[in-house]
């Protein structure tokens, strides 16, 4: 199921709103258009009727003997009456206009004049039907008006008379066109301020999204998995920021309590093995100590004495890399050349390998020469040596150990990644899984400490010591930083 944004469907919904004042534009033109055009039908037909209202009155007047001149007003007069907005009169041949009239003339007083800006095209209309002798209609569009006329032959005792009507249908005037501009401007209007509220309500609700989204994306190096997020001025925004402060406020408590009982069940981890590992020796040292009391044999005695001894020795190893395990690691780090450190650490241990029949390789020909890691090198050189004692403890006889270095960079930063790797049987799965905890360890005379203090010197220089997963030899890896950050 595809899930939309919100901000998507506000941009859809400003789209539709779009594309329907459009449609609603459009309508609103078509409906004007058919407007104008019923007024333009209705007026040239009140024309044509106008026109054949003269021919009628003037057929009854006239008769046979015909009619005076000066009565020739009256009659189209009393014709348009009842014909609003139509003017019209009697046209002759020979002489131009006999009558005019406009009886329905809205001005100030009764209009009289044949209107002069039309004289040309009423002569034109009236000589046009004098040569087809049947009614003629004229249309003169223009932007704001359709001037209508239509002439009519009058038949009787005179000859060359002709009658014409005239009207003006307001296309782009008027009651009509008053409110199709006003209802296009009010749709204008709407379209626009819904347009500009939408944009600036998505405006505004983007920006406060993307500060909650940068509040809750920022590192946080008190190690809070919600941080207290600030309210937007948004009622909805903020339901859910406050939802959001009380779930982080009981993951805080929830991770408290974890934390809490992790450590006490560390701490009882911890002492149960120590006392596992001292209760051996002890085990070893009384019975020694009765068995050369019950004896009464100086020599035995002395050997006891010895064995109690080397077991007060292995205690004193076993606490002596438990204060280094939790004391707190306050590093020197210096500019260390990484070569001769991991020569030196190969030297250091050429005796122990040599009785193991074990070959030790070093491999840091791809540093560079001048710029140097900067290091604790003690506490490195000690990481190094117990993963090089470890390496040299499983490696089989004939095998090889391979102490390595390189300069890599992981995601913009320059890291230097030193390797332990040994040709031995490898790690056995059922301690891989804790393989850098304290007392785990693949060995009956192990104490299970040095991975563990060498995860917490790599953890010191900010870092990370690793078991590499896959690799063909067994290798280890401390990944630290070139230089503290």
């Amino acid at each position: 199921m595809t899930a939309y944004s919100l901000r998507a469907r506000l941009l859809a919904l400003w789209v539709l709103l779009l594309a329907s004042a459009a449609a609603t534009a459009y309508l609103m033109w078509g409906v004007y258009n058919q407007s104008t055009g019923v007024q333009v039908a209705q007026a040239d037909l009140a024309v044509g009727r106008a026109c054949r209202e003269i021919i009628d009155r003037f057929a009854a007047q006239a008769g046979a003997h015909g009619i005076a001149e000066a009565d020739l007003a009256g009659l189209v007069s009393a014709a348009l009456a009842r014909f609003p907005g139509i003017e019209g009169g009697i046209w002759s041949a020979s002489r131009g206009p006999l009558a005019y009239a406009y009886p329905t003339y809205e001005g100030s007083g009764p209009k009289t004049d044949l209107p002069a800006a039309e004289h040309d095209t009423i002569a034109a209309l009236n000589g046009q039907v004098l040569r087809v002798d049947h009614a003629v209609s004229v249309r003169r569009p223009s932007r704001t008006q359709v001037l209508m006329l239509q002439g009519c032959p009058l038949h009787g005792p005179a000859p060359g008379l002709t009658a014409w009507a005239m009207a003006r249908a307001h296309v782009n005037d008027g009651p009509t066109y008053t409110r199709f501009l006003a209802g296009l401007g009010f749709l204008a209007a709407t379209v626009l301020g819904s347009a500009a509220f939408l944009g600036w309500f998505l405006y505004g609700f983007s920006g406060r999204i993307a500060r909650l989204e940068a509040k809750l994306a920022a590192p946080r190096p008190d190690g809070e998995d919600l941080p207290h997020l600030d309210h937007t001025g948004e009622r909805e925004l903020d339901r859910l920021v406050d939802a959001l402060n009380a779930a982080g406020g009981r993951l805080r408590e929830a991770q408290a309590r974890i934390v809490a009982a992790e450590r006490l069940a560390a701490v009882g981890r911890l002492a149960a093995s120590i006392a596992h590992e001292i209760r051996n020796p002890i085990a070893a040292m009384r019975l020694k100590a009765e068995n050369a009391l019950v004896s009464g044999d100086p020599h035995r005695a002395a050997a006891a004495l010895e064995t109690v001894l080397g077991q007060i020795a292995r205690v004193d190893t076993l606490l002596r890399d438990l204060l280094n395990l939790t004391q707190a690691r306050a590093l020197n780090r210096i500019p260390t050349p990484v070569a001769p450190l991991l020569a030196a650490c190969a030297q250091l241990h050429e005796d122990l390998a040599h009785a193991r029949s074990v070959r030790i390789t070093v491999a840091a020909d791809g540093l560079p020469a001048t710029d140097h890691p900067h290091l604790d090198r003690a506490q490195t050189a000690r990481a190094l040596d117990n993963l090089l004692l470890n390496a040299l403890q499983h490696a089989p006889p004939g095998g090889r150990v391979r102490l390595g270095a390189e300069r890599v960079t992981v995601d913009g930063a320059v890291r230097l990644r030193l390797s332990v790797a040994d040709t031995g049987a490898g790690i056995d799965p059922a301690i891989r899984a804790g393989l850098f905890e304290p007392f785990v360890t693949g060995r009956p005379d192990g104490t299970g400490l040095g991975l563990a203090i060498v995860r917490e010197i790599a953890l010191a220089h900010r870092g990370e010591a690793r078991l590499v997963e896959g690799a063909p030899e067994t290798t280890f890896v401390l990944d630290l930083p070139w230089q503290p950050s």
